[in-house]
């Protein structure tokens, strides 16, 4: 009988999973944040602190976790965010979650900076909902054109990514000599070798077939030009992108559009102001900005402020169900997974990234049941306290 668990309990044991399975350069890349990577302990920090406060004698059975986000119906509340390096981790692991988020009934958000056409993949997500993010390059209608390629490939959603303006440090990719397309040094060399799962299963099958990976959703003379740079800084950053870009886009996009990457709940104001349908709490999963404040604490000051004209989304740190239920409790929509279901289709395709979206949906329903509440409705501000309630942080 086939192990579904495939051994893991847990996000954390996908992610002990994943790291055993990869090339360290590619692992830290996947798993890592930048600087000091204050931010990345903050998120966790954060989310820890917040206190969630059951209510009992309830009849919790008939549990549900279906929301509807832009008019649809989906099964959890949660959203697969983008992911640049999951074909990296997996062979098309881009089709292989699309198929688990579809499965499991939640959308898919294909990165730009993906190793798989946005065509194989829209196939692939056939009967769920995917969405595309990406960035805006300094040649805007390169980026215009790119957006025109996922209205016409079916993308429900245009996530626009804007905390990215320069490349962020992130100075262990340039220790590991993890690039793209591969320049092998010493060092990596040795670091593949160690870990024949990986080099047989992923990259010499891609040399096999599509040739060295790429960015295939890129314009060709791009794909080709990206040259041997490392993970995070071989994407072309835009430090001229302003609101004037989310007003050209909203006249281009003919569905949803989202933006990512909000941190202050003026500029979450701002992006109704022109257009867009929704946010993205982001501090990057503590991968560009460091020391940046985690966004479940900017949570609740962002939904006040825009006051149901968006729908409103939090990443950055969710390695929980309980996590999930408190984002839903102070507003939030939705929340996007990152790393969890990358770090499953790393250990196992499809199905380790249906086994991540599983241990959420257990432990979510777990979490409903034991603070008394039926329905993702049911989950409000009453559910949570918040740390500045709870004692002054551990020094």
């Amino acid at each position: 009988m086939k192990d579904e668990t495939l051994g893991a309990w847990n996000i954390a044991d996908l992610t002990e999973l994943a790291r055993r399975r990869l090339p360290k350069g590619l692992f830290e890349f996947m798993h890592r944040g930048n600087d000091d990577e204050i931010a990345v302990r903050d998120n966790r920090i954060a989310l820890e602190r917040i206190k969630l406060k059951p209510r009992v004698l309830r009849d919790v059975s008939g549990r549900n976790q279906e929301i509807t986000l832009f008019g649809k119906q989906q099964k959890m509340p949660i959203v697969i965010a983008p992911t640049g390096s999951v074909g990296l981790a997996w062979y098309e692991g881009e089709t292989a979650i699309a198929r688990a988020a579809a499965a499991a009934g939640v959308p898919y958000t294909l990165a730009a900076s993906s190793m798989t056409a946005m065509e194989k993949v829209a196939e692939a997500a056939a009967g769920g909902s995917w969405w595309f993010q990406f960035y805006m390059w300094p040649d805007r209608s390169l980026s215009h054109q790119l957006v025109a390629r996922a209205r016409d490939a079916g993308a429900e959603a245009l996530v626009f990514t804007v905390d990215t303006v320069v490349a962020p440090g992130r100075e262990y990719n340039l220790r590991n000599g993890f690039t793209i397309p591969f320049r092998f040094t010493r060092r990596n060399v040795i670091d593949v070798m160690m870990h024949p799962r990986w080099l047989f299963g992923v990259l010499v099958r891609y040399l096999l077939t599509t040739g060295a990976p790429r960015y295939m959703n890129f314009p060709p003379h791009m794909q080709t030009r990206v040259g041997a740079l490392p993970m995070g800084r071989s994407v072309q950053s835009n430090d001229t992108i302003n609101w004037d870009d989310i007003r050209e886009l909203r006249k281009l996009w003919p569905r949803k559009l989202v933006i990512k990457g909000i941190q202050h709940a003026q500029d979450a104001v701002m992006a109704a102001d022109c257009g867009a349908d929704g946010v993205v709490l982001s501090n990057h999963g503590g991968r560009v900005l460091d020391s940046t404040t985690a966004p479940i604490l900017v949570l609740p000051e962002v939904v006040e402020a825009v006051n149901k004209r968006l729908t409103v989304i939090v990443d950055s740190g969710f390695r929980r169900g309980s996590d999930v239920v408190k984002a839903l409790a102070l507003g939030a929509d939705a929340v996007m997974l990152g790393r969890g279901p990358l770090h499953g289709t790393a250990v196992g395709g499809e199905a380790g990234a249906r086994r991540a979206l599983n241990i959420y949906r257990e432990e979510i329903d777990r979490v409903m049941a034991l603070i008394g509440a039926r329905s993702v409705a049911d989950i409000t501000r009453e559910h949570v306290i918040m740390p500045e309630m709870n004692g002054p942080v551990p020094a």
